[in-house]
């Protein structure tokens, strides 16, 4: 939206009247008879300046000075609706902006100059990822592109848990396994891991060490598990695109004092007592429901404690904002972290906190079911050498993180329209296509390219509707870029690019290109290459590739 049709508006309400400051929000109606923009602040202000929302609306319209900007017209519709409708030039001059910026286009800068840490992944090293894990893991990566593609600077996190039950349960289970592959006849205890990948490090360790490590102490199993399962973790990631610039050790916490430290606070200001011989943290007096225990009567600390002194950590460290992705099993932990660090004196408004649904995987109608301690797991390595790493970072963000997403696993393999991400890539590849075949044919797409930005460029022929209407989509990218950054919700670049695909497909059906009106030739070729730009920018930003042939 053109910033002289925002200030056009808070003109007309200060002469009205209208309180300083009053939100004026433009949203692009579903029905296109309703004009290319909409604003309801008629019928906000009705309450304030107690007069009907279709009077107040027919006084803004008449205080608008719109003599520029190529407003065809400005009408009231509803209860009070004013609608806003932008004659031709104004699209054919956006897509001339579109050219003229090229892979950059959609690019922003509302998140400039700040620095932002954002952690994500930070599984276990119990084990391989499972598919489940597959959703933060893509999740996290599309959110990370998004802040950069707005500007930010971003740090990206992974906490390497390495303490605690979980990794003491591994160092029992690399145990017993290694002693099987001696001969050994030992069973897992309940709380060990039978995951396959748990044999392969027994395995390993007796192909390396034989009967050596007979006696060797518990630290030394969980130390060669843990730095297996995290080489096919960082494998992972990697076959992923997936990259962090910190991997934060939890032992740290414990090896610099911090988490004494934290404990001695606590107590010092009185937050902390000792009961039952476990030590609690006064929550109740935080605002919340009741107390929790952070060190157990065995001396060991609950998960919440490091979880505070990492978030110290990471407060100190100076960042603009910091953002935490977690799954649902997170969630009745993190008012508990947050009101802690509240209470130690920390501003927690720089921290954002995205939490994420479950998945279930089915394969038509077959449901997939998996567990890592039972060894019935599904990989995400297995996954994604079922789907494909493209249709497995389109699926996992396609629904927002709130929701609970249900991964069709056949239907990511499908090659045809049903599948969202085969559908966004083929307009991609199909347009690559038209070009190649446009070269061919000795038409200079570079050189009209070059000349679009001309007043009098062959853009200007541009006036069939669905010419028109796929220019509007185009212009909406950087919108879309900068609502899906600030609501850490990349699902919108998902739904952004299937809109794009099929109308792309609607408009290369009616409109033909190479071989259609010699002077449309050139302009609908620089409208498709356009279009080809912003797919790829949005397959950018979720990880996933544009092929030029399929």
């Amino acid at each position: 939206m053109e910033r002289f049709l925002e200030k056009a508006f808070e003109v007309a309400l200060a002469e009205l009247g209208a309180p300083p400051g009053t939100p004026v929000k433009f949203e692009q109606p579903q029905n296109e008879q309703h004009g290319d923009l909409s604003t309801n602040v008629a019928m906000l202000l009705a309450k304030t300046l107690l007069r009907p929302p279709r009077e107040i609306a027919k006084e803004i319209i008449a205080r608008l000075h719109l003599d520029h900007g190529h407003v065809r017209s400005v009408e009231i519709a509803g209860p009070g609706f004013i609608n806003i409708t932008f004659d031709r030039q104004y699209f054919t001059n956006g897509l001339r902006d579109v050219l003229a910026a090229g892979p950059d286009f959609g690019r922003g800068q509302t998140n400039l100059s700040k620095s932002i840490n954002l952690e994500w992944v930070s599984a276990n090293p119990t084990g391989n990822l499972h598919a489940g894990h597959g959703r933060q893991v893509c999740l996290g990566q599309a959110i990370a592109n998004l802040l950069d593609w707005t500007g930010a600077t971003v740090t990206r996190e992974y906490y390497f848990n390495n303490a605690g039950n979980q990794m003491a349960n591994l160092a029992k289970s690399v145990r017993v396994r290694y002693l099987q592959e001696l001969g050994d006849a030992l069973d897992l205890d309940e709380d060990g891991y039978r995951g396959a990948e748990i044999v392969e490090i027994a395995r390993e360790l007796a192909r390396q060490f034989g009967e050596d490590k007979r006696s060797a102490p518990l630290s030394s199993f969980q130390s060669f598990g843990e730095q297996e399962n995290f080489k096919h973790i960082r494998a992972t990631l990697e076959r992923l695109g997936v990259h962090h610039d910190i991997f934060f050790n939890e032992n740290s916490l414990y090896d610099s004092g911090a988490i004494k430290e934290t404990i001695a606070e606590f107590k010092v200001r009185g937050l902390a007592y000792e009961k039952d011989g476990a030590l609690w943290l006064k929550l109740s007096e935080m605002g919340e429901k009741e107390d929790r225990v952070i060190v157990r009567s065995t001396g060991e600390p609950t998960y919440r404690l490091p979880d505070i002194c990492y978030h110290r950590d990471k407060l100190s460290r100076g960042y603009d904002e910091i953002i935490d992705i977690f799954g649902a099993d997170h969630i009745a932990t993190i008012p508990d972290v947050l009101a802690a660090l509240r209470a130690l004196g920390y501003d927690t408004s720089r921290i954002k906190v995205v939490i994420h649904q479950m998945v279930s995987f089915v394969s038509g109608e077959e449901l997939i079911k998996f567990s890592k301690r039972s060894g019935d797991a599904y990989s995400l390595d297995e996954l994604l050498d079922d789907v494909g790493t493209d249709a497995a970072k389109f699926f996992f963000n396609m629904r927002s993180a709130g929701s609970h997403l249900e991964f069709d696993v056949a239907l990511a393999r499908e090659q045809s329209e049903k599948n969202p991400v085969y559908y966004v890539q083929y307009a991609h590849a199909r347009i690559a296509s038209i070009l190649r075949f446009a070269r061919q044919q000795g038409l200079d797409i570079s050189s009209a390219e070059r000349a679009s930005d001309d007043s009098s460029s062959a853009l200007d022929r541009l006036e069939h509707e669905e010419e028109l209407r796929l220019i509007k989509v185009l212009l909406r990218f950087p919108d879309v870029v900068a609502h899906s950054a600030s609501a850490l919700a990349p699902h919108h670049i998902c739904e952004y690019l299937r809109e794009v695909a099929a109308q792309f497909h609607k408009f290369y059906q009616v409109c033909r290109i190479v071989g259609g009106p010699k002077e449309l030739e050139i302009p609908r070729l620089l409208l498709a290459l356009a279009t080809k730009r912003i797919i790829a920018s949005g397959c950018a930003i979720l990880g996933v590739s544009a092929p030029e042939s399929m």
